[in-house]
């Protein structure tokens, strides 16, 4: 089981994006506990940024997360559009 830290920008960036989209915050909120019992579920497409030490998290086809996973703790960075984050 993975621990998850959310930052005060990811927070308020989570608060942005769903605010008027209650599918978006349902699949934020799946992905959260799927990242917290298997991170590599498929359904994440969890894969290593080339180049870095971040990952991409796939919420759904349009939004992805950009996290750090240090040991059992995952790190989560930056959340929005393809375009946005990467």
């Amino acid at each position: 089981m993975y621990k998850i830290v959310l930052d005060d920008k990811f927070y308020r960036k989570v608060g942005k994006l769903s605010r008027d989209d209650r599918q978006l915050t349902r699949s934020i909120e799946k992905v959260l506990r799927l990242i917290r019992e298997n991170i590599n579920h498929p359904s994440l497409r969890l894969h290593k940024l080339s180049g870095s030490k971040h990952y991409s998290i796939s919420v759904d086809m349009s939004i992805r997360i950009i996290a750090k996973i240090d040991h059992n703790v995952v790190y989560l960075l930056e959340i929005g559009k393809h375009e946005e984050v990467y």
